[in-house]
């Protein structure tokens, strides 16, 4: 096993809905994305945001892209309109995503 953080192994995207962020993240390979759908659960992505993630967070699984979509409830402050938060339509959440550290069979990384 080696840790590493997401970005070595999927690129994300991210945006907003409204006070909701969405994020997508695509593993570079269907080995990685096997992986990903075991460890990258809502409930590790809720507690990497637990600082600005006050609603549920929902993942919806995309195999035949290898990709995981989260969506990030009362995450905005309001939403674009609503709020002075910085990042108020969740462009930086998909990069931030990028940089948790996960534990990843060393096959997998090769």
């Amino acid at each position: 096993m080696a840790r590493v953080q997401l970005a070595e192994i999927a690129i994300a995207r991210s945006g907003d809905k409204g006070d909701s962020s969405n994020i997508g993240v695509m593993a570079k390979s269907a080995a990685l994305y096997t992986f990903l759908e075991q460890t990258l659960t809502a409930a590790v992505v809720k507690d990497f945001f637990k600082e600005i993630c006050f609603g549920k967070v929902t993942r919806y699984e995309l195999p035949n892209l290898n990709a995981l979509n989260f969506i990030l409830e009362d995450s905005l402050g309001g939403g674009g309109t609503e709020t002075l938060i910085t990042d108020a339509q969740g462009k930086v959440h998909g990069p931030g995503l990028l940089h948790l550290a996960l534990d990843v069979p060393d096959e997998l990384l090769l």
